[in-house]
Parts: C-alpha cells; sequence; structure tokens
C-alpha cells in the first residue's frame, strides 16, 4: 500500500484563481497585458501585500488577481462612482465598468491595494497616531460621544484631536469609529484595544484622502 503524504500532494497542487476567464481575457486584451495566474505569480510584490509601495521602474506586461481585486476596490471605493450609480447600488450588484487604459488600471491597483492594507490595518501608515489618550480612568466605555475634537468614552476619558471626517465617515451603511465604540458598551478597553481605536482612526482619516486620489484617477 502506497503511503500517502499530505505534505507532497498539497504541494503539487497550484491554487486556481477564481474569476470567469472570458472576463479576464477581456480585460487582458482591452489592457494590452497578460494574465498571470497567482500560482505562477510567487515573486509578484503584488502578492505579499505591500501594494502601496509597489512602484516599478516601468509599468508590467502582466497584472494577477491580487492586481484585478485592488482595481475593483479601489472603484468601489470612487466616491464619483458611488454617487452616479447610488440608486442601482441599492437593488443590485455593484457593474465594475473593465479597465481600458493600462496607465490608470496600475494608479487605480495601487490606490486598491493602498485601501485594502488599511482597511486590514496592516498598512504601517496606522502606526502613526493623530490621537492621544490623555487621561487615565477605568477605560469603561459608557456613551460614547463627539465635542471639540474629542471622543469621550465616559464623562471623564477620551481620545484627543480625532478629526470630525474620521468620527462621521461612513463605510457601507454604518460609522466605524462610533459602531466600533458602541458595540463595546459597558465594557472595559484594555491597552491593545486603545491602541487598536487610534489605528482605526488613523485608517478612516487615510481613506478619505485615498478615495479622492481615486477619483482624481478617473474611471
Amino acid at each position: 500500500m502506497t503511503e500517502f503524504n499530505d505534505s507532497n500532494y498539497f504541494a503539487e497542487q497550484q491554487r486556481r484563481p477564481n474569476l470567469n476567464m472570458d472576463i479576464v481575457q477581456q480585460i487582458a486584451k482591452g489592457l494590452g497585458l497578460h494574465f498571470e495566474p497567482e500560482a505562477a505569480a510567487t515573486d509578484r510584490v503584488t502578492l505579499s501585500h505591500p501594494v502601496s509601495s509597489y512602484s516599478p521602474p516601468t509599468p508590467p506586461e502582466t497584472f494577477t488577481p491580487f492586481d484585478l481585486l485592488d482595481y475593483i476596490y479601489a472603484v468601489l471605493h470612487s466616491p464619483g462612482y458611488r454617487e452616479r450609480y447610488k440608486e442601482f447600488l441599492k437593488i443590485d450588484f455593484p457593474r465594475v465598468p473593465y479597465p481600458s487604459d493600462a496607465g490608470k488600471f496600475w494608479q487605480l491597483v495601487r490606490l486598491g491595494g493602498e485601501l485594502r492594507q488599511l482597511h486590514l490595518l496592516e498598512s504601517p501608515v496606522v502606526e502613526q497616531y493623530l490621537t492621544q489618550y490623555p487621561v487615565d480612568g477605568d477605560n469603561r466605555v459608557a456613551k460614547p460621544r463627539y465635542e471639540d475634537g474629542k471622543v469621550y468614552i465616559n464623562d471623564t476619558q477620551y481620545f484627543a484631536n480625532v478629526p470630525e471626517l474620521a468620527w462621521n465617515f461612513y463605510i457601507g451603511g454604518y460609522q466605524p469609529a462610533q459602531k466600533w465604540l458602541k458595540d463595546r458598551k459597558e465594557r472595559v478597553l484594555g491597552f491593545e484595544e486603545i491602541l487598536h481605536y487610534q489605528k482605526i482612526i488613523v485608517a478612516l482619516v487615510e481613506t478619505g484622502r485615498v478615495m479622492g486620489e481615486v477619483d482624481g484617477v478617473g474611471l
């Protein structure tokens, strides 16, 4: 009886992108690029996630599933796109325009990757805190409120220097800076949670900036 070696079996398997290849080939033709499946693109910068720092001296001649993901992510965060299709988006899945200009495509890939990293809190930018948490106390979340650039979690403790844009920022149908605290009502925040909230604020501010850049590129 032949011994079954799990590691050898899975090492020989190639992941296949869950994409409609007819559509992928249409996109490739429109861009004048070749599609490179993820399994064959092990040395691609975009596959190891630091897309925001990905700035090749010349545009690549191939694109990968991650590039498509980042392009779509950028499109869906375009304020102009959201405004133009807001009624349609309420009733159906979003329709993403096929890219036809390679220059714009790579700009949107870069911006989409930056957004993805921000939202996963994987971007080094989120470590550059904009806010402070200056007052000692029990760290218990009571009724969060925003007042004069401060997000109060109770009567005495607050996050200072919170931009109003971040406090009111919508992603989908909710406001992350508010919902995160409301979901923790009557809970005591630990040290890591306090840092995590400050990262969220940075991510929201940077999201607003990158969304503006996406509209600047155009679709």
